[in-house]
Parts: structure tokens; C-alpha cells; sequence
């Protein structure tokens, strides 16, 4: 590939006859657009900033206060009355402000409205923190016939009052989130004992109802007190430990053990021209990073009312995470016009802005096409390089210190750091074939692993385009969370598949305007012993996803819809069949994760419900009992579910379990104080670990009026040798997809096995509510 403009903007020399200067002036008008561009965006993102500083309070309210105070103290001087609409600060004002009049009382006077204005607008501000303190509605029954206490709907009322002021943008509501409450000892212990009881026998439970006795009227105390201080001291007393110690201080590899995935739509499939979807997608996620950066992105809101943290969405794109010999950490660069792409073993820099303006989906085509095309070989050892970052950790960030620092390979890498996302063009092709499962379940594992070299996991994520225009993603953990991802995710399959954007022939719609820059291939210079290094990385990421055991089903024999017609909550629902399919596979109950989030807190990420409780287990017991009746096993799945959906509750308004513990074990070793209660608790496997995939967050996708838009969701490799990873989507009113993960080492699971017992139990469960007509 011919790498135009790869040459400096400019040059001199200096001969007999003169001084001679060479310019592009082409590449001189780029750097000059791209200068007007960052300006103009870091312009917009302070005005937007202080926007959102003031919410729920507006600009324009800020005028109107400067205007009233002027014209009130004008009014105030020409009638000589005594009123002053500042109470004295007009004339304090005054008395430093020296200039003639009527500068003098025009400038005291705005000075007043503005602090006037911002004093109205910090008082809304902490009004709304205040009230959103208030959970008291997250436990009240909701939907057809439900009554709202009389509390719940004067407060409703009052932060509908104080938040219709103005339109709120991306982070409005970052000053007006409470904080994260810290539960107290007493409760945590009383919680966890009891989601344990299920779990343990008479004898097991005595014990460990004896160390957490000792830990609360302990060691605890001691701890809590450090953590009730960092509470006072961080905006969020989780986020930072959980972010550095459960991901970034990991030295196992972050490809299947970290990163997760989504998938394509499954029925339509809109072109089969590889080079025009990927442009339409690459396309559609920078008008997802420019809703970010503009904060025009409307914040999630709980019920239309209640909004939720919205400090993830920073690092979506520009961001990698950059290996250490201990610990990695993740690097947000402010901005990037450009992606890298790897195909076939090789890896190209793709600018994506042309004087300033993004390319449009015809020219992004045309970029692409330019590397399908290109028959350039990679250079000695690129193409497995993509293992460095698939491997250990630990000799990943040795290998960057050592072989990536300087000349091409440093300038490369760079390149990739600071890429706005990677986009992964595949040689081979994956489609969906709902009778055939081995082809659901090859797609997936190309979106989860692919072949271990041909992704950048250190990404923040990975777009997977295959040869026949199918596409899916892959996404580092550690940034933020699977409902960051699935927002991106959602808003791109909105884009592709809900507007016309192809032709007849499958190229992206309309006419390039411009030629833009060719693509550049990255030119790498490895050694043998850094090849050495790859090779071995290499070796450790394909025994690893050889041993991944991933299965998906479509359960399409019915959905949430049947679910709501019997007043069941869905995920309770689900969650119960799950309990029921793992003591079928297992013979056992054992610790369950089901993930939700805290982000009605600031900076809140996820909590623990865990579903396997005494209600739970009692209702299973009862299912595989012959002797029970239909009637006590309705009457047992109906409290089991009430249950789950408290526990849920909870975790959601900050009294969950794991977090609490886990923040009180990081104290205990900060402080080198060993806790017998802590070290069990927190060693314990989650042999079923689960989470249900969001939907729905764009407000868009409505699967009722385009049921062909219906997506599997997203997945993610097995948390516990011993145990399943189970990720699922409630995807419209009949159809749930689960993600079955483990590991083919393991000689207790099955995955195949796994999801036939979660047909099963989805199927007696309808059985059993079809008994019965209430």
C-alpha cells in the first residue's frame, strides 16, 4: 500500500543558490483543522461543563437574575427608595469596585444576580442529593394496580419540581448523586449468615455463625472505623479498591478470565460487504464518542425520575489498559482521530477525520477496502504480537518496557494506545443458524477469544467485523462496566439496522466527498527474544481458550411475557430457573453472583445478589420432591422470588454484602491484621456465577415493532474451574438467550449439559404456574 503523506508537513535545505523550503501543503491544511477542532471541542466540553455545574439551575436563568437585580436597583436609584434587592451587597461591592457611573452599578449589580443565581442553584443542587437519598420507592410494588405511598409521591412530585428548571446533559446529575452509605457491621453479618444458611449444614453454620460473632464484636469494629473515614474522604468507598484490586492488580490473562463480549442482531443481517458494515459501524461509535463529548448522551434514568452515575461513560474510547510488573492501570488520552485495524497478521493506523471533519460511512468504506486489498506481509513476528496482551500480565509488562520504548516499535505502539477503539477485520466468516447450536456457539467464541493473537485485549474495546459482514465485540473489563459496553453496543445496532444505510449492492449509502488518507501499516522491529516472549504468551492464551467450553441457546418457548402475566419479576423469575438447572447438574446447591449495579450512587459500579438463598433452596427441594403439591410449590416459587427481588433491592440502595466485606479485607491488609472470618469469606467460589445483559437503554429498539432486531446480548468466560459463567438477555416479550460458560478441564460441568437443565427448568416452571389460574 502506497503510505501517502507519511512524510513531514514541511522541510528546508540549504544550498549554493539559497535556502529552499518544501511544504504538503495538503498535510498543512490537515494540521490546521485538526488544531480548529480540538479547540472548538475542548471549547465546548468547558461550556458544557459548567452547565452541568450548576444543574438544575440554566444559563438563562443566570441572565434573568443579572437582568431583574439590574433593573430593581436602576429602579432603586432613579425613585430614591430605600429598597435594595441585594440586602447591603450591592453597596459592599461598591466600595472595591471603583469605576464611574453607571459602569459602577451595573457591574455591582450583575456581580449580585450572579452570586444570587448561584446561590438558588447550589440550594436546588443539594435538594436533589438530598432527596435522592431517599430508596423508600425502590421496595414499593410497581406496575398495573400498585399504590404509591403518600411519602414516595411527595417526594416524586418534589424532584420532578426541582429537576424541570432545564434539560439535563450527560453529567448534570454527577453533583446532585449521594454517596455510596457504608452498611453497618451488624447488618452485613446478619445478611451474609443468612444467605449462607442454605449452604451449609447444622454444624458448618454454628461455626461460622461463631466467627462472624467474633469478627463483629471484634477486629471489625476497627476496620469500619478506617472505612466510615474513607467513606467521608472518597466520592464512592468502593470503586477505586474494586477497580485496582479485582482488575487491575490481576496478573492472570484478562482475555476469557476478564474481558466480555456482545453479539450481532440474529436474524437480519443488513450487508454482506465487509469493508461498508464495518464502515457503517465505525461510523456509528464516533457518533456515539461525539454524544459523549458534548454530553448530549441523555443520563439512564430509574423510572424516568431517579438518574444514574454517569462517570463511566469517560473512558469508553481513547482509553488502554497498559500492563506493569504489579499492577496495570488505565490510560484515558483526551482525544483520537484515528483507529487501528488488524487483518490477516497486521496492523494498520486509520485516520477517521479529514480536515477536521469525520469521514462519512462511503469513505470509511473506501478505507477499509484499501486494506482487504492490500497483500503487504506482516513483518517478522506481528502477526501473533495481538498474544502479548492475551498472556500473563506480568511478562507482558516486562516486554513493553524492554522491546517497545524506542524507535518504530515505540511509535507503533503508541498508534494502538492512543487509538480511538481497535476494529478487527476476520478473514473467515460466523454466521447464526438457529438449527444448528454449533454455529451459534462458534460465533460467540470468536467474540469472546478469537484465536488468542488477533485482538487487542488492552482495549477498551474491540469491534469484530467477519468476512461476511456479521459483527460483535469484545471489551476489557476494568474501564467499566457490561452496561457502559451495551449502551455503545445498543446505539450502534440502532444506527445500522433501524436507518437505511445500504445500497442495493451492500455499499454504504451515498457519494465519498473526499479521497481521504490512506491507511498506514505500523512497522514493527522484534527481535528473536521478543518474538520468544510473544511465542510464549501465545502458548498460554491458546491453553486457555482451549479449554473454554461455551455454549448459547435461544429458549424461545416463552418469555418475560408469560413471566408478567403470572406477577412474577423476570430476573427473580430466570434466577429461580437457574437455581433449580445447577441442583439438577450438580446434585447441590452452591454460591451464586448475580451482578447489579449501585450507579444510583456516585462513581457506583456493581454490587453482589446472591440468588441461592433459604427461599430458593426450599422452593428447588420442594420442585424435585414427588410428594409436594403444584399448590405449596407455587406458594414457594412466589416467596423465593420476593425474596431475590429484595436481595436485589438492597444491593441496589448500598446494603448489599460483598462489597462491604471486600473493603473491609483490603483494610485488614493495608493494616497487616489477619482475620480468620475475612480470609474464608473472601476465598469462597462462585461456582454459578450470572448476569443478566441490559437492554433497552437507548430507548430506541423497541423488539415489539422490530422483532428481526432481536440480539443474543453478550457473554463471558467461567469465573471458577469448577463452575458456569451464565450471561443472559431478556430479548422482548418470548424469546431469552443464555450464555453457558466452563471449563472442558473440569470433569463436573458441562456446559451442552448445563443449558438443556435450564430449558428444563424454564419448562416445569411453566408447567407448574400453568396448573393453576392464579
Amino acid at each position: 500500500m502506497a503510505e501517502a503523506h507519511s512524510a513531514v508537513a514541511f522541510s528546508f535545505s540549504v544550498t549554493h543558490e539559497g535556502v529552499q523550503v518544501d511544504y504538503d501543503r495538503e498535510l498543512l491544511h490537515i494540521i490546521f483543522h485538526s488544531g480548529v477542532r480540538s479547540w472548538r471541542r475542548n471549547f465546548t466540553r468547558f461550556a458544557n461543563n459548567i452547565r452541568c455545574g450548576v444543574y438544575p439551575g440554566s444559563l438563562s436563568a443566570m441572565v434573568l437574575s443579572v437582568g431583574t437585580y439590574n433593573g430593581l436597583y436602576l429602579t432603586r436609584q432613579a425613585y430614591n427608595h430605600n429598597i435594595d434587592p441585594s440586602f447591603g451587597l450591592i453597596d459592599v461591592l461598591r466600595k472595591y469596585i471603583k469605576l464611574d457611573e453607571p459602569s459602577q452599578s451595573i457591574v455591582c449589580a450583575s456581580l449580585s444576580g450572579v452570586a444570587v443565581w448561584l446561590g438558588v442553584c447550589y440550594a436546588l443542587k443539594y435538594s436533589l442529593k438530598g432527596l435522592y437519598q431517599y430508596k423508600g420507592w425502590m421496595y414499593e410494588e410497581r406496575g398495573r394496580g400498585a399504590k404509591m405511598s403518600l411519602t414516595s409521591k411527595v417526594w416524586l412530585m418534589t424532584v420532578k419540581l426541582l429537576s424541570q428548571f432545564s434539560s439535563p446533559m450527560l453529567y448534570s446529575f454527577q453533583g446532585s448523586l449521594p454517596s455510596l452509605p457504608v452498611p453497618s457491621v451488624e447488618d452485613t453479618m446478619t445478611r451474609y449468615l443468612r444467605s449462607v444458611r442454605p449452604l451449609l449444614n447444622d454444624e458448618e453454620y454454628a461455626r461460622m455463625e461463631r466467627h462472624a460473632k467474633e469478627f463483629q464484636g471484634g477486629i471489625g469494629r476497627k476496620l469500619q472505623k478506617y472505612l466510615i473515614l474513607k467513606s467521608w474522604w472518597a466520592t464512592n468507598y468502593v470503586s477505586d479498591w474494586w477497580e485496582e484490586y479485582v482488575y487491575l492488580r490481576g496478573r492472570a490473562p484478562i482475555m476469557i478470565n476478564s474481558n466480555f463480549y456482545g453479539t450481532d442482531a440474529i436474524v437480519v443481517h443488513p450487508t454482506f460487504v465487509q469493508a461498508a458494515r464495518a464502515a457503517n459501524v465505525t461510523y456509528s461509535a464516533f457518533l456515539f464518542r461525539r454524544l459523549i463529548d458534548r454530553q448530549q448522551l441523555k443520563p439512564i434514568m430509574v423510572s424516568g425520575t431517579v438518574p444514574l452515575c454517569s462517570a463511566q461513560y469517560e473512558r469508553t474510547f481513547n482509553t488502554t489498559r497498559v500492563p506493569g510488573i504489579d499492577t496495570d492501570r488505565l490510560v484515558h488520552f483526551g482525544d483520537s482521530m484515528h483507529i487501528v485495524v488488524i487483518h490477516n497478521g497486521r496492523y494498520f493506523k486509520v485516520p477517521c477525520y479529514y480536515k477536521g471533519q469525520l469521514l462519512t460511512p462511503p469513505e470509511l468504506q473506501i478505507q477499509f477496502q484499501r486494506i482487504l486489498d492490500d497483500d503487504v506481509k506482516p513483518d517478522e513476528g506481528e502477526e501473533l504480537m495481538g498474544a502479548l496482551t492475551a498472556g500473563e500480565r506480568r511478562p507482558w509488562a516486562m516486554a513493553r518496557e524492554k522491546f517497545f520504548t524506542t524507535g518504530v516499535n515505540r511509535a507503533s505502539l503508541q498508534a494502538i494506545d492512543r487509538a480511538a477503539f481497535v476494529l478487527s477485520l476476520e478473514t473467515e466468516s460466523q454466521d447464526y443458524n438457529a438449527d444448528k447450536g454449533t454455529d451459534l456457539d462458534g460465533f460467540v467464541r470468536t467474540m469472546l477469544h478469537g484465536k488468542g493473537h488477533d485482538r487487542w485485549y488492552d482495549k477498551s474495546f474491540n469491534v469484530i467485523v467477519m468476512a461476511n459482514g456479521k459483527i460483535g465485540f469484545n471489551a476489557e473489563h476494568g474501564w467499566a462496566d457490561a452496561a457502559i459496553a451495551s449502551h455503545m453496543w445498543e446505539f450502534i445496532m440502532v444506527q445500522d439496522l433501524l436507518k437505511p444505510c445500504y445500497d442495493e449492492s451492500g455499499n454504504c449509502m451515498g457519494e465519498a466527498r473526499v479521497n481521504p488518507l490512506a491507511p498506514v501499516k505500523l512497522r514493527w522491529s522484534l527481535s528473536k527474544e521478543c518474538q520468544a516472549v510473544i511465542e510464549t504468551s501465545y502458548k498460554v492464551a491458546q491453553a486457555l481458550l482451549n479449554d473454554v467450553d461455551l455454549h448459547l441457546i435461544m429458549f424461545d418457548d416463552y418469555g418475560k411475557g408469560f413471566m408478567k402475566k403470572k406477577h412474577l419479576s423476570p430476573d427473580a423469575y430466570i434466577q429461580m430457573a437457574l437455581q433449580l438447572a445447577y441442583y439438577r447438574d450438580a446434585g447441590k446447591f452452591n454460591l451464586t453472583y448475580e451482578a447489579s449495579m449501585t450507579r444510583l450512587f456516585k462513581e457506583g459500579r456493581t454490587e453482589t445478589v446472591r440468588p441461592c438463598t433459604i427461599e430458593s433452596a426450599a422452593w428447588v427441594k420442594a420442585m424435585e420432591n414427588p410428594k409436594e403439591t403444584d399448590a405449596t410449590r407455587i406458594e414457594l416459587l412466589d416467596k423465593a422470588c420476593r425474596r431475590h427481588q429484595r436481595g436485589y433491592q438492597d444491593a441496589m440502595c448500598g446494603k448489599g454484602i460483598d462489597r462491604h466485606l471486600f473493603c473491609l479485607y483490603v483494610i485488614s491488609k493495608y493494616l497487616e491484621v489477619d482475620s480468620p472470618f475475612l480470609n474464608e469469606v473472601l476465598s469462597e467460589p462462585w461456582r454459578l456465577s450470572t448476569s443478566q445483559t441490559p437492554h433497552g437503554q437507548t430507548g430506541k429498539l423497541d423488539l415489539t415493532e422490530h422483532p428481526e432486531c432481536v440480539s443474543a446480548g453478550g457473554g463471558f468466560g467461567p469465573v471458577a474451574d469448577d463452575g458456569y459463567g451464565v450471561s443472559y438477555i431478556i430479548a422482548g416479550e418470548n424469546n431469552i438467550f443464555f450464555h453457558v460458560s466452563s471449563k472442558k478441564s473440569s470433569s463436573v460441568t458441562n456446559s451442552k449439559g448445563f443449558a438443556r437443565n435450564i430449558r428444563k427448568a424454564l419448562n416445569d416452571m411453566k408447567t407448574l404456574l400453568s396448573s393453576t389460574k392464579k
